[in-house]
């Protein structure tokens, strides 16, 4: 994270002046976007979060999504990728990583069509190189406290009694401790009296084709009277985000960059919202980039020693999806 350094140091004399910005670090720390807010442009980025709204209105209606056609990896090639992470889990090398992969997409919509379309609590569309529709907030921070909300477990709503299979699923269960345990443990690094205010609730997705229940907790901590004047300083003791990294992290990432088949980018990076006195962030999943003349989207999902290949291929596959609904 040395790369960020520059970053670091612009998000700390914003926040010693409270001036206003919006930032994007990619996973692996080597590529950052910054800008004050009154400095953005719209041919660069659109925006819509939660209190902030930076875009520019579409000229016609939404397009109909006439055309949304994943090409998945041959399965067996998942299997070896799967492998690879499953024998680190063995060894104990690793109690929780987090697998992704990057699947070629035909769709007949654009990736501006698709910003305004599209319903999430997180959206990003950045030039024309890559789309961001996020359930997940990375940290928030205000009144002097900081909150994060790991998301951990997902399943399809239609299934019977969905709810309860998720919440007693072994595997997701054992994830979702794990996740926990770390995100608590970082938030440690820059707050005190660190505490789960609420473990393991359900949020409903929707999307164009389904509904999904996804698992997530609340923690909050205190931060120190001048954390704003150390917060660029605090988000690098923080990334990557344990939720799309994994536990113990440094060699969870080692071993994220043996298995994976693709270059992560900006997905599973984070984007950072700062209004002069309150910060929120999310994580950037739910994330469409433009490859050549078409698109990939890219998903993946955490791995424990308990895990399925079969069953983390298909939520690989089910988390390629559009939040749209009517």
């Amino acid at each position: 994270m040395n790369s960020l350094q520059p970053l670091a140091e612009k998000m700390n004399r914003a926040g010693a002046t409270r001036m206003p910005f919006f930032a994007i670090i990619n996973f692996e720390g080597s590529e950052f976007f910054f800008s004050p807010l009154d400095a953005l442009q719209h041919d660069e980025i659109q925006i819509d979060f939660p209190g902030f709204k930076f875009h520019e209105q579409p000229a016609s209606p939404a397009e109909p999504l006439l055309k949304w056609q994943p090409k998945p990896q041959p399965f067996a090639q998942y299997q070896k990728s799967f492998d690879t992470v499953l024998r680190h889990l063995r060894y104990g090398n690793s109690f929780l990583t987090n697998l992704t992969a990057s699947t070629p997409l035909e769709t007949s919509a654009s990736l501006s069509s698709l910003f305004h379309a599209a319903q999430a609590r997180y959206k990003i569309q950045y030039k024309q190189d890559w789309l961001c529709f996020s359930p997940e907030t990375f940290v928030q921070i205000h009144d002097g406290r900081i909150f994060a909300y790991p998301m951990k477990g997902t399943i399809d709503a239609a299934i019977p009694n969905a709810e309860t299979v998720i919440l007693n699923d072994e595997k997701e269960t054992a994830e979702h401790y794990t996740i926990v345990d770390l995100i608590r443990n970082d938030l440690s690094r820059v707050a005190t009296q660190v505490v789960v205010e609420d473990f393991r609730y359900i949020d409903t997705l929707h999307t164009a084709h389904k509904t999904l229940l996804q698992v997530s907790s609340r923690i909050a901590g205190n931060l120190p009277h001048n954390h704003l004047q150390h917060l660029g300083d605090l988000f690098l003791d923080l990334l990557p985000a344990g939720s799309i990294s994994g536990a113990p992290k440094l060699k969870t990432l080692d071993i994220i960059r043996e298995a994976e088949t693709h270059d992560r980018g900006y997905y599973t990076g984070v984007a950072i919202y700062f209004d002069g006195t309150q910060v929120d962030s999310c994580v950037l999943i739910r994330f469409i980039e433009r490859e050549g003349d078409g698109f990939v989207y890219k998903s993946g999902g955490g791995m424990t020693i308990h895990s399925d290949a079969e069953n983390e291929y298909q939520e690989l596959i089910d988390k390629i999806y559009v939040p749209i609904y009517r």
